[in-house]
């Protein structure tokens, strides 16, 4: 069997079920792979490793390579390594990222981008996946050009005698060894498959379906639309492709509750984490805005935990409390909410390497994991649906789902299921013959991350004390029913600050303890170049449209004291871009930077209004913050072009 290498860097669980797929498919292509989180530096050696190496690298933060891969990402960074470091490696690596977001698959651009630095060489061209459009629509194409690839690797390093006995080869047995364009890979790949005997076949990730229509008439379904639930030809009559079934591995116990107290500290983390109050809450829109926009203030002056202007903490938020009960009235478990759930791995499991999930604490309550631990408005991705497939009854029901996970349904996979933001309990309400257990839930929901925040204060400025903004988040969940939905953190902070909440009109003080502060549990994140520059002379830009504003305040407010400690020091130029819709309505922070301008503080305060006819600040009007920088371009180049200026950009879905 031919062995290689599979690392995979994951935050959110995405890279890993990835790899593990990868894995799974290996034997039925006359692969071995060897599969570890990248983390586990202990159980591989890439100076001493001589298969080839195989990589799934998820991004995380803001073009941040995941948690898991810190430690790897440092080690190969480290400058003295040789230019021939990783000159016997040969390595293909599939990145995962958003291209909604500004630096797409940087995490596994970092990596790739060093290791061919230290001398390594790719044996398959990289794949940049972009859940903004699917994932699959990159991930399944690369996973089929990977077996040809690593075929390709073999014949020309260890030559054709190896290969023999690994598969049935054709009787002319003549393979490629000549460079290989990368369109024909996946040509290759399908070839090698219509070997594999019928043994091979029926382990491999390909299924055939006979189309069933469940008693339905097929000038019926022809004049009914689409739905979540429901397909029309040419799918409702097509054969289906789909995945292979993944092999289940947890084993769940549920025993009586013992009474103990549960809390968020639970929840593993590799990083410390800070129990603070709320010491102030107030709404800075005014009622009629489009989004509300809140600024939450948290008294962090009895704990360690420490920042600079321009970082960003997590805060650590529970699930909304009516879909963990929906949830469970579902899953017919209401009534063992307080049991607490042990977890073992099945004696007679075919997953290699099967582990207990790490974000489930054990011995906690099914209600607490429920809330706490598991992500559980995540959208379901293909496995899982084809996991539920055989738990399903009803064979329209049934046939749906197999439509909704094979690559003849991606369309509409992505426009039921990912693009309407379905949940796992969106599913279970849609086809009521599928009864799941616990534990492929546990197997398939990934963990429930904490949400980043930016920090919108400076300590200089507001001593012991740490505040950040956001917009309630609201949209419509239309899957099986039109539902409206609250963000899972700022629907939780929103209900959780409304007895502190002040009007957008009030000023920003504290409430004088009032009513009794409720209490959130956050946690810092790696630190990252998001920073003033240590010389306060070389001037700034800074880019931020409605919340992305956040750290620019707390830019300002250091600035400030840092003006008053020195006054005799010499401080560059800051510009500041903002823009929001309505200048009487959504214009955050407006008093505040006002003054920062009246003091000199804030050199030029640029603002755009998107939906004001004629409201622009001072100048001629701009609808958004690009048309802004467009006007004074000259000004803004020579700033950092001649004067060597720093700019920096935050906001939502930057490109």
């Amino acid at each position: 069997m031919r062995r290689f290498l599979l690392l995979y860097a994951t935050q959110r669980g995405q890279a890993k079920a990835i790899a593990e797929e990868i894995c799974e498919k290996a034997v039925a292509h006359g692969f071995s792979a060897d599969l570890h989180c990248i983390s586990e530096s202990d159980k591989y050696d890439l100076k001493t490793e001589t298969a080839p190496l195989v990589l799934v690298v998820s991004t995380t933060g803001n073009g941040d390579p995941p948690d898991t891969a810190r430690k790897f990402v440092k080690e190969i960074q480290d400058k003295t390594l040789p230019a021939d470091f990783f000159a016997h490696l040969r390595y293909g690596l599939l990145g995962l990222g958003d291209s909604e977001y500004t630096y797409f698959c940087n995490g596994g651009k970092i990596i790739d981008k060093r290791l061919r630095e230290l001398g390594a060489q790719r044996f398959c061209d990289t794949g940049h996946a972009d859940d903004c459009v699917g994932l699959e629509l990159v991930v399944e194409p690369w996973i089929d050009g990977l077996w040809a690839a690593l075929t390709k690797h073999f014949m020309s390093s260890r030559g054709k005698q190896e290969m023999n006995g690994a598969l049935t080869m054709a009787s002319n047995g003549s393979w490629r060894t000549d460079p290989m364009k990368p369109e024909l890979l996946h040509i290759e790949s399908q070839v090698e498959l219509l070997r594999l005997d019928d043994s091979g076949r029926k382990n491999s990730e390909v299924l055939e379906q006979n189309a069933v229509n469940g008693g339905q008439s097929n000038a019926l379904v022809a004049d009914c639309e689409s739905s979540l639930t429901r397909s029309i030809p040419p799918l409702s009559q097509a054969s289906l492709h789909i995945p292979a079934l993944p092999p289940e591995y947890l084993q769940v116990h549920l025993q009586e509750p013992l009474g103990q107290e549960e809390s968020q500290v639970s929840v593993t983390s590799v990083d410390p984490i800070f129990q603070v109050p709320i010491s102030e809450a107030v709404q800075l829109t005014t009622n009629d805005a489009i989004k509300t926009t809140l600024l939450v203030e948290l008294d962090i002056s009895k704990t360690d935990f420490s920042y600079q202007p321009g970082d960003a903490f997590n805060v650590i938020c529970p699930n909304n409390d009516s879909e963990v009960q929906n949830l469970l009235q579902r899953l017919q478990l209401e009534d063992r909410r307080e049991h607490r759930v042990l977890l073992q791995i099945k004696a007679d499991t075919k997953k290699k390497g099967a582990s207990l999930p790490q974000h489930v604490p054990e011995g906690c309550s099914l209600q607490f994991i429920l809330t706490w631990c598991l992500e559980i408005r995540a959208v379901p991705k293909k496995a899982f649906l084809r996991a539920l497939v055989d738990y399903t009854s009803n064979g329209a029901e049934k046939r749906r789902l197999q439509e909704l996970c094979s690559r003849q349904g991606a369309a509409d996979y992505n426009r039921f299921v990912r693009d309407a933001r379905a949940s796992l309990l969106d599913l279970l309400l849609a086809f009521p013959s599928c009864q799941p257990p616990l534990g492929l839930l546990l197997e398939h929901v990934p963990k429930l991350q904490p949400r980043p925040y930016s920090c919108a204060s400076s300590s200089l400025f507001h001593p012991g004390k740490l505040r950040f903004i956001f917009n309630v988040v609201e949209f419509l969940s239309n899957t099986a029913t039109v539902v409206l939905r609250k963000g899972v953190c700022t629907g939780w902070l929103a209900t959780l600050v409304e007895s502190l909440l002040q009007p957008h009109t009030c000023a920003s003080h504290a409430n004088g303890g009032r009513t009794l502060a409720p209490e959130i549990s956050i946690s810092p994140r790696t630190t990252n170049c998001f920073h003033l520059p240590n010389d306060p002379s070389v001037p700034i830009v800074m880019v931020g449209p409605g919340t992305g504003i956040a750290p620019f305040i707390g830019f300002l407010q250091h600035r400030e004291k840092l003006q008053e400690q020195h006054p005799d020091g010499h401080f560059g130029a800051m510009w500041l871009f903002f823009g929001c819709r309505y200048k009487d309505r959504d214009y955050l922070f407006r008093e505040e930077l006002r003054r920062f301008h009246k003091l000199g503080i804030l050199t030029h305060l640029k603002v755009s209004f998107s939906r004001d006819a004629s409201a622009g600040e001072e100048e001629a009007p701009a609808k958004y913050v690009q048309d802004n920088i467009r006007l004074h371009s000259k000004q803004v180049a020579r700033v950092l072009l001649q004067e060597n200026g720093c700019i920096y950009v935050c906001g939502l879905a930057l490109s």
